[in-house]
This record gives structure tokens, sequence and C-alpha cells, in this order.
């Protein structure tokens, strides 16, 4: 630990061997964080606290919450949202863009060839195996067209930053990516908090997220379908999202619609309006595969709508994202996305991976055994913080309980050595500024071209010491702040 010389509100910042956003190992300010840094020193800490309670009635009026399942003392919470942005560099943004680029253009290309040739599987690059014995793929998606062989139309990866200063990727979200309504709202009570200090600091828009999705489930309607009617399909008021899919809504400007507002005939989808029935073309789906059609996945569903697969299957509607992305979002598929990525597009991945061990592969079952204290330890289809034994911080009945899990199902497992996360400068209740692990979340928008907007979704973890930056586990978010140059 180097022992902060840094005044209030900084006393109690401590440096250690994690790479931190805003200082060098020597304790030196970063460039990029200069302008922040003097903005924050020369406030009283009163005037700090009062920003913060600014921020957080602004959350609490625009009624920005989550929900977590599970809870005696209620579920409906305010999200947590930090006073200090995290700070990417022209430079950083233009790696991270480049190489997700690259990810969701190769992913698109392995989900479309599983369900169609199979010459990934035939030449053994990926385990034939695994991609049958994985719960999210979709037989029934073999030898189905979409258009522009597009299946990931919303991509949410979450990126850490390693002791080294480089990022890589933690996981894949491919089947419904949930978040992006709290990059934009925060960014939105940012403005208001810090006035002119985006503008200053020459912090690139996002803004435009909404308008760029918009255009992007535009550019996948039905062919001959010019001007298509686009929907968002959400599970309803109860589900932990829904703040988030009313949100986008609003901000496209189309109809939040729940199963019961949609009826299918001859293969073709409609929406309830009072002026009659009007077809969709497009629906942006915020339900999972099992929930989207009781004649095709799962019958005791009311979510969805009889007889959409059909449709979707004979052309007449999208979805997005398309049915089966979540093979790709297996944790164990993850392994083998370098690999995807050399098979189809024949580069080495600007991004790396985390180095991974399958639990379903002998020696990496056996190592990762022998040193479960040591590992972070992960239920290959879990979300959330879910399903995880981070190894450093349990007990040892903990561990032996995932011990037997990991015995009794290999395949459901994967683990991954602990990684001290990047750590952030983060508004601490009292009034003092301390450092807490973050990682970063940006949302790829994939249609007639990829659009990734500057910024996404920076999670940190409130509690001191904690790697978990899960809302749902005690985390919250900031505001990222990509720079123009």
């Amino acid at each position: 630990m180097v022992e902060s010389v840094l005044p209030a509100p900084f006393h109690n910042y401590l440096l250690n061997s994690s790479y931190d956003e805003m200082f060098t190992n020597d304790g030196e300010v970063r460039q990029h964080y200069r302008l922040l840094l003097d903005k924050i020193l020369e406030m009283p800490s009163e005037e700090l606290r009062r920003r913060k309670q600014a921020a957080d009635l602004s959350f609490l009026h625009q009624g920005i919450t989550f929900t977590v399942y599970g809870r005696s003392e209620g579920t409906e919470r305010i999200f947590p949202h930090d006073l200090l942005p995290r700070i990417i560099t022209a430079k950083e943004w233009s790696t991270i863009e480049q190489g997700l680029t690259q990810r969701i253009t190769a992913l698109n290309m392995f989900l479309h060839d599983i369900y169609h040739d199979q010459r990934i599987l035939d030449d053994k690059v990926v385990p034939r195996e695994l991609i049958y014995s994985c719960p999210h793929f979709r037989r029934e998606m073999r030898g189905v067209n979409v258009p522009r062989n597009n299946y990931v139309t919303v991509m949410g990866t979450d990126l850490i930053r390693l002791p080294s200063g480089e990022f890589a990727v933690l996981e894949d979200n491919l089947r419904v990516p949930s978040g992006v309504s709290y990059m934009l709202t925060s960014r939105q009570v940012m403005k208001r908090v810090f006035p002119g200090q985006l503008q200053e600091c020459r912090v690139r828009p996002i803004d435009h997220y909404s308008h760029a999705l918009l255009e992007t489930l535009r550019s996948l309607a039905p062919e001959g379908r010019t001007d298509p009617t686009i929907v968002l399909l959400t599970p309803g008021v109860f589900n932990s999202a829904y703040f988030e899919h009313s949100y986008l809504a609003r901000q496209m400007g189309i109809e939040l619609v729940e199963g019961r507002d949609l009826l299918v005939h001859d293969n073709t989808v409609y929406m309830r309006t009072t002026a009659g029935l009007r077809r969709v073309d497009v629906i942006y789906r915020r339900i999972d595969d099992d929930f989207v059609d009781p004649l095709a996945f799962r019958q005791d569903t009311i979510l969805g709508v009889a007889g959409l697969f059909n449709a979707f299957r004979a052309g007449n509607v999208t979805l997005a994202n398309a049915i089966g992305t979540g093979v790709s979002d297996d944790k164990a598929v993850y392994a083998y996305v370098p690999r995807i990525i050399k098979y189809y597009l024949g580069q080495d991945p600007i991004i790396n991976n985390v180095e991974t061990y399958l639990m379903a592969e002998k020696d990496s079952r056996d190592y990762t055994l022998e040193n479960l204290d040591k590992m972070v330890v992960k239920a290959v289809g879990e979300s959330g913080g879910y399903g995880m034994l981070i190894g450093p911080h349990s007990t040892r009945e903990e561990q032996s309980e995932f011990r037997s899990r990991i015995l009794a199902n290999p395949r459901n497992y994967i683990s991954q050595p602990t990684l001290m996360l990047s750590r952030a400068p983060t508004f601490i209740e009292g009034g003092s500024i301390e450092p807490r692990h973050i990682d970063l979340r940006p949302y790829i928008l994939s249609g007639e071209k990829v659009t990734i907007v500057p910024g996404g979704l920076t999670r940190v973890a409130l509690r001191k010491g904690s790697l978990v930056v899960n809302s749902s586990q005690g985390g919250g978010s900031k505001d990222t702040w990509v720079l123009a140059d």
C-alpha cells in the first residue's frame, strides 16, 4: 500500500497493486484526470456532498430503479450512482472500439455457421459436444435465415483493466443485455451536477444511442418493409429492467408492448391498437428465448406470443436479438472466442479474454479444485453475480459446496484467476473519496454497420475491497467520459 499525500477529501486514498484510473503507482495524477482533480480540490467537501444529494434526488424523481429478487426487505431500489466519472482517453477508446467491432463481427459469423453449415464444428476448432450441450443452443434455429445474417443486434461486453493497464474481456452478454438506460441517465444527471465540466474536458456525447439503436433496428426489417413498425417487447412491470424497457421505447418513439398486445395471423405479427390491428415488422425483445412463444418453447409462459417463432422463421418479422444467440453467452463457449475470431477473420483478438479454465477438462478441473481459495468459479449460464465463488473471499464451507457442484456437473462451470480489477476514485458517504473496483460495459449495435457510442456503463463495487460490481450484489454505476482527443 502507498499512503496518499493528497489533501482532503483524498486523505483515505491508498494505492495498491491494482491499476488506478486516476493516479500512477507513484501517486502522480494521470494527465487526462487533471482537470477533474483540480475541479474536485477547489470545491469544499460540503459542495461535493450537496451535488451528490442533487444527483440522488434526480435519480429518485425520474424513477431510475432496479429490482433485486429474493430480498425480504423489498425489491425496488434507486439505482446507486457515484458522483465521480470514469475517464477514458481517445487512444484507449479507439482500441476498445476496434476490438469490440472485431468481436461482434466474428460472433455473428459463428452463430450463422453453427445454425447452418457448422464448418467450425467439423474442423474441430470448437467441440461439437460443447455446443450441443449448451442449454441456449436452439435446434429449432437450424437452417433459419435472419436479416443480414445478423443474430446479435445489441451486445454488452464486460471489460476489465488489468494491473498492466491493458483491457481484457471478462464476458459477453448477447441475449438481452441490460443497463444502457443507466448509462444514458447517468450522463443526463452529470450534465446538471457538473455543468460545463463535460465541455471543458471535451467529453464525447452518447445522447445519440437511442437514435442509433432505432436506425439499427430499421436496417433489419423484413425485405420490402420500407417504413417498418418497430416495438419493444417487455415481460411487464414486474421485470427487473422494466424502467429501461419503458425508457428506451420512449426515447425511440416506439410502442412498448407485452405479449398480450400482439397476435399472429398467417405467420404475420400484428399489434392491437385502438384503430385496429397494425402489422409489426421488428421486435426488440427483452424476453428470454424460453418465453417468446408457448407453441415453440415453454408451454407454460404467458409472456410471449403464440405463433411468433413461425412468423420469425418465415421471415415476416425480425427479432432482435435473434433466437439462439445465448449459445455465445455461455461462459464455456466464451473461452473459445479467440479461436473463433482467428477462424473467421484470420486475426488475433485485439482485446484478449481473461484466462479461463473449463471444468469439463480434467486437467483444468484438477487445478481449480486444488486452488479454489485463489480462483473465481462461475456457472456458465448465470449472470448478475449469481452462481459465483470468489475464492479469496470465500469460506471453507462455500469452497466445499462448489467442489461438490463442480464434480456433479463439470460442464456447468468455468474458473478464472482472481483478478485485481482497476480502481477509480469514488465518493464515499461521509464526504471522503476512496478507490473502488470497477469494470466497463460498452454497448455494441450491429445492423447495416457496427455502431458503438463512445462510453458505456462503468459499474463500481461500492463495498470496500469487493470485486463484485453487479447492482444486485451491492454495486453501482459511474458516468463514463470518453475524451475527444
